[in-house]
């Protein structure tokens, strides 16, 4: 049985993949800053919850006190507004979640990992491209695929492979917060709001917290054992 770990597991992307890890049959811990959610993300299954603030050094060293076969570094925060608007203290916060957490979370996940171990990034489409408002999540998410591209080379021989996953909008909470904040924004009806935002992508959808947990599972298997470094667009054609 595989000792996997989700950070940010609580919520939306993280919850979806800690499940669907679970009824494969692996020993699955997430965590996250709030137990709360943990709770409710783990009801019917059997998961391990661990609170930890994966921007935090120590916090992130005591999750890997014993080491994981499989670490997914979900965790992440976004923030919309213009850059002339985007003060340094929610830049700051954005790269502090989004890229260092990964960071942390990654460095300390191969110092016990073994060969056959998979690091995996739930990174964005805002990896491989811009966005208006985006200034912050997009470079944030950039050094995500950046991190995990150096990685990989770096572990190459070793047996262990790091690739992240590049969602477009997905069905989350986030999604229904941005639908939201166009609505206010143009003064529109959220249906509308939500029509614009799936407007990049060709199939006109959100994408399933499902289908990137069912993508995550896939770059953890065996027949993915030689796909590293690599950042795979789920995104309905919109990448």
């Amino acid at each position: 049985m595989r000792k996997v770990l989700v950070t940010g597991g609580g919520t939306g992307i993280g919850r979806a993949i800690a499940r669907r890890f679970a009824e494969a049959g692996d020993h699955v811990t997430i965590c996250g800053r709030r137990m709360e959610p943990l709770e409710r993300a783990a009801e019917g299954y059997d998961m391990t919850l661990r609170q930890a603030d994966v921007t935090d050094e120590a916090s992130v060293a005591q999750l890997f006190k014993t080491p994981f076969d499989v670490v997914i570094a979900n965790a992440g925060a976004a923030r919309t507004a213009k850059l002339t608007d985007l003060s340094l203290d929610d830049w700051n916060q954005t790269l502090n979640v989004t890229l260092t957490g990964v960071f942390l979370t990654f460095r300390a996940a191969l110092k016990g990992m073994a060969p056959g171990g998979r690091l995996i990034a739930i990174a964005s489409t805002a990896s491989l491209q811009g966005g208006a408002t985006l200034a912050a999540y997009s470079a944030a998410k950039h050094g995500v695929l950046g991190l995990v591209r150096s990685t990989a080379k770096e572990i190459a021989r070793s047996g262990i492979t790091c690739n992240a996953i590049c969602p477009g909008f997905v069905d989350t909470e986030m999604a229904a917060d941005a639908a939201q904040n166009v609505a206010r924004k143009f003064d529109i009806d959220e249906a509308k709001a939500m029509d614009m935002i799936v407007a990049p992508n060709p199939m006109r959808r959100l994408i399933a917290p499902e289908e990137v947990a069912a993508t995550a599972l896939f770059l953890a298997s065996d027949g993915a054992a030689s796909i590293n470094g690599h950042g795979l667009s789920v995104s309905g054609g919109e990448i």
